[in-house]
């Protein structure tokens, strides 16, 4: 069979995106699953990566507190938190990060069950006993009737007595925004100006602030080496043999590709759009912020919307600069509708223009917690411009899914968005 020619000077340019695609340049579902699978791997061995460094910078905090060596953990923080957010976008489908993700990117949590808080934070909260506990200055709690022995600050401690401690979702005792707040500290700004506050010499034994600093210096050494482990463990599922990654490259039929569309409308819709950001614009909330001691919020957000397109278009750009790339979800959902991909790609690249105006405003104009602020009326609407591109997207991922004719999306949803009359209260 004689295959048509296309004169490329005769075809508008906007049209090329809806051309047909030969078959001999489709790849397979195998091939799709296992660049993705690849895709995974590298995220988290990036994570990985950059967690050493923070453990590193850590260490050095400890064996010598200064304002400079704080300022290198923070700052090693922040880097971490770029290749983890783009991981994000393997949740919600896979079984095995969804059952992980909790110990290392629970949030928000009650801050009062580690350390010191201000007196404006409250003493009791009904719905959490351990909402004061400060784990650093008690050699013991009671959790559940049972005395907990904490006389020693280790990884155990923390993984298997603390981490959602009596069952409160809220006690988050690991992970990447327990460290964030032992190096940040509370933001007590509200919607005003400013991140948290922690001092140097809280991690000084010899020149000591807010007490108890060789056990503050213990809990954050103990949940970075957490942190560590935790990613050693995810990045082998996604290596050859790791059993994340059989679990998807070996699904049947079309049931990877509901995996991949499950992971990406969710994160867009319920959690990102619904949960991290329309709530906190219903509310008007400063803690509604992912990252919300450090203030870094924009980049979680932003790295978040770059690992969803990077997962539909099959590329990932690692942090020493080479890019995986190989057979991709759009290449799939070209061959059968060009114009559903283009249609794809064009809400793709139109969400992360929106959320790279917020990310430049929280940069050069103010923080993310501001832009929700009461009565900010050009912040807020640059926060809600991003939340309609997401749910945009979102529905684009269902008409895409229905190309393959994957039965109805059941993507994460959100109080705020499906039934924004349930927000009606603010966490404490």
């Amino acid at each position: 069979m004689i295959k048509p020619v296309v004169r490329a000077a005769f075809v508008a340019p906007f049209l090329l995106s809806a051309l047909p695609v030969s078959a001999q340049d489709v790849p397979s579902i195998g091939a799709v699953l296992s660049n993705y699978a690849d895709v995974a791997e590298a995220g988290y061995a990036d994570s990985l990566a950059t967690a050493k460094i923070l453990q590193g910078a850590i260490d050095k905090l400890i064996a010598k507190p200064t304002d400079t060596n704080l300022a290198a953990a923070r700052a090693a923080w922040i880097a971490a938190r770029v290749p983890y957010q783009q991981t994000e976008a393997f949740r919600f489908g896979n079984k095995i990060v969804d059952d992980w993700e909790g110990k290392v990117n629970a949030w928000p949590l009650d801050e009062g069950l580690i350390d010191y808080v201000d007196s404006s934070y409250g003493l009791d909260n009904p719905e959490n006993p351990l909402f004061t506990a400060n784990v650093i200055a008690s050699k013991s709690i009671m959790i559940g009737g049972e005395a907990v022995d904490l006389s020693t600050i280790t990884k155990a401690v923390l993984a298997e007595k603390l981490q959602e401690a009596g069952g409160v979702e809220a006690n988050v005792a690991t992970g990447y925004h327990a460290i964030e707040f032992l190096l940040w500290g509370q933001d007590l700004n509200g919607t005003d100006a400013g991140a948290g506050i922690r001092r140097a010499t809280d991690f000084d034994t010899k020149n000591c602030t807010g007490g108890n600093c060789d056990r503050r210096a213990a809990y954050v050494k103990a949940v970075t080496d957490l942190l560590v482990d935790d990613l050693v463990w995810m990045a082998g599922q996604w290596g050859k043999d790791g059993d994340a990654r059989k679990a998807v490259t070996v699904a049947k039929g079309n049931a990877g590709l509901k995996t991949i569309f499950t992971g990406l409308g969710s994160l867009s819709y319920g959690e990102l759009a619904g949960e991290r950001m329309k709530l906190g614009l219903l509310l008007h909330d400063p803690e509604e912020e992912q990252d919300c001691f450090s203030d870094n919020t924009h980049n979680s957000h932003y790295f978040d919307v770059i690992g969803i397109r990077n997962v539909y278009l099959g590329t990932y750009k690692r942090i020493d600069g080479n890019e995986v790339k190989g057979p991709s979800v759009s290449d799939l959902v070209k061959a059968k509708s060009p114009r559903t991909d283009a249609a794809v790609r064009k809400a793709l690249d139109a969400t992360v223009e929106k959320m790279a105006a917020l990310r430049a405003r929280a940069e050069k104009v103010e923080r993310y917690d501001q832009m929700i602020g009461q009565g900010n009326d050009e912040g807020n609407a640059i926060v809600q411009a991003s939340t309609d591109s997401l749910i945009a997207q979102a529905k684009e991922f269902e008409r895409a899914m229905a190309v393959f004719e994957l039965g109805p999306a059941q993507f994460e949803g959100s109080d705020s968005l499906d039934d924004p009359s349930k927000v009606t209260t603010t966490k404490q």
